[in-house]
């Protein structure tokens, strides 16, 4: 299949993302070291949410369900913090990211059903995980990020051309849409 990369850019800025690019996906290189950062549970989601590991399926797997596309688009968020310590403008950039890119999916969607989104973070659709207790409330809706499939968002953007630090005193919200 052939992509209009320039319009699919264009989709994305206008969507409200500060940054969009192709994505190379010949950085997409699964690393079982990511995945261990994951187990650190900094972010405290660490076997609690079905979008995050060891949950959302082995290195392995989200490797082959990846290794399906062969063109992608990354998207950026990125806000002007006031200091090092700026959460409030850490909180509304991770909130305006995952509005923009769940929109995004659901237009993408209609014209690639196949999509295979993977956003920053670790989904929050529902305030509560039904993980392990329950299946997830929303297969069709929740995703996974990038960390969570093992990518080392840096180097992804960095092999793409695309910024992932934006300069002094910002933050940077990274997420890709894989294409069929």
């Amino acid at each position: 299949m052939s992509y209009d990369t320039a319009a699919l850019i264009k989709e994305a800025l206008d969507a409200g993302f500060s940054q969009a690019g192709e994505l190379n996906v010949k950085a997409l290189v699964f690393m079982p070291e990511v995945r261990d950062m994951c187990g650190a549970d900094r972010c405290n989601k660490y076997n609690k949410n079905w979008r995050c590991p060891p949950a959302c399926g082995s290195i392995e797997e989200a490797a082959a369900r990846a290794s399906r596309y062969t063109f992608g688009i990354l998207v950026q968020t990125i806000g002007k913090m006031e200091d090092s310590f700026d959460y409030e403008t850490i909180e509304s950039t991770s909130e305006k990211h995952k509005e923009n890119f769940a929109a995004l999916v659901k237009s993408l969607k209609k014209r690639y059903p196949d999509i295979l989104p993977m956003g920053a973070g670790t989904c929050t659709l529902c305030e509560t995980c039904s993980y392990p207790d329950a299946p997830c409330r929303h297969p069709d809706e929740s995703i996974s990020s990038m960390e969570a499939y093992g990518l080392w968002v840096s180097r992804v953007c960095k092999l793409s051309g695309i910024p992932y630090n934006n300069g002094p005193q910002t933050i940077t919200f990274t997420s890709c849409y894989l294409l069929p």
